[in-house]
């Protein structure tokens, strides 16, 4: 016997995962692990038993449902299933998962349509922010066919425009978690930051790269992966997030200056690979720290940007702008505009089919729970 699940394949930005309704899971955070390992076919190099894609962006998950919050339409709750462990990761967020949210809360009925565009007010349950997500509503419909690429998507698509409304400290609950623009960590000068996501950034010189290698390259060095997930482990103690060898956040940025005309050049780390674009959370985060003094990433850019203008971040796949308006002089930072431009594609909808054994189908939750890591041991 199976359970079927309703299911939508979204691709968001250069990420793609199954979207769910909340209310098709179950109630319970530790059987809802159980189903989305099932759902994805983890712990397995391949997920060849699931629907995973066998790469950290195609083994992602959304969960919706409408929000209580009075300032959101919907609450997004993201999840990341590892490949080859069984654990799903709720602590971080994922910006290009996020694009996909508003057209299938629009598409879900969980938000009216508008005509020629829909403001969809999502709130993100994993770091209790709120984006609002533009989307290409002509005639009341979503909209999926336009003019908009990005880098790292095959042609082009209808723009869906993001704006992070409270990003700041998003895990830790400050810009600087460690209370300093530089630190020092086996010897390399690393910037702890906390915008959108919470972040590692170091010059790509100092660990004897370039900056400029693919991500298959990088992915292949495994004594650079080792000795930057040593200085991740030690990072994380201090930011005050604690033992973070079983979470994927902080997220690692390895930096070098830009050679295609941007303002600097990232290598992001997911964090046991190098993602093979850009995670928008993570473009939210280096460009804030382009513009604060003394980061590793200020240092790197040619002429250090104002808090406010376009800053372009080149990636293995291409580049990403993110439009910033950060006020860094005030006593508590303010981010007023942290605004990009991704596309979003309905790729398939249906159910996923899970063996009953792992859950019967017969509960069912009205909304995700807030902020929860959920580990399952075989």
């Amino acid at each position: 016997m199976q359970t079927k699940i309703p299911c939508v394949i979204m691709r968001g930005g250069t990420s793609r995962g199954p979207f769910f309704l909340a209310s098709d899971l179950p109630a319970d955070a530790a059987s809802r692990a159980e189903v989305l390992l099932a759902v994805m076919g983890s712990p397995h190099e391949y997920q060849v038993d699931g629907i995973g894609g066998a790469n950290p962006l195609t083994s992602k998950v959304a969960i919706i449902s409408k929000s209580k919050n009075p300032d959101a339409d919907v609450d997004y709750l993201f999840a990341q299933v590892l490949i080859n462990e069984r654990l799903v990761d709720t602590n971080p967020n994922c910006g290009n998962m996020l694009v996909a949210v508003g057209p299938f809360a629009i598409e879900s009925g969980l938000v009216p349509a508008r005509d020629p565009e829909t403001v969809v007010r999502i709130f993100n349950v994993n770091t209790q922010a709120l984006v609002e997500s533009i989307v290409q509503t002509p005639n009341g419909r979503v909209s999926y066919a336009g003019d908009t690429a990005i880098d790292g998507v095959p042609g082009t698509a209808a723009p869906v425009k993001l704006n992070f409304k409270s990003a700041i400290g998003a895990v830790t609950g400050k810009m600087l978690p460690t209370g300093k623009p530089l630190d020092v960590i086996d010897g390399i000068d690393v910037s702890c930051v906390d915008v959108a996501m919470p972040m590692v950034l170091m010059r790509a010189e100092q660990l004897g790269k370039t900056g400029h290698e693919t991500a298959n390259e990088l992915d292949a060095d495994k004594a650079l992966m080792a000795r930057m997930e040593a200085i991740r482990r030690k990072a994380g103690l201090l930011m005050g997030m604690g033992d973070v060898s079983q979470l994927v956040v902080p997220k690692i940025g390895l930096l070098s200056e830009p050679r295609k005309g941007g303002t600097i050049t990232s290598r992001y780390f997911v964090p046991y690979a190098c993602h093979k674009a850009h995670a928008v959370t993570g473009t939210v985060c280096l460009a804030s720290a382009c513009a604060i003094p003394g980061t590793v990433a200020a240092g790197l850019v040619k002429l250090p940007p104002a808090p406010q203008g376009i800053i372009k971040i080149e990636h293995p796949s291409g580049m990403i702008a993110i439009d910033l308006d950060v006020e860094l002089s005030s006593p508590e930072p303010v981010m007023r505009r942290a605004a990009l431009i991704r596309t979003a594609r309905r790729v398939f909808e249906g159910h996923s089919l899970i063996p009953a054994s792992v859950w019967p189908g017969s509960q069912r939750a009205e909304e995700p729970a807030a902020h929860i890591r959920t580990a399952v041991t075989a």
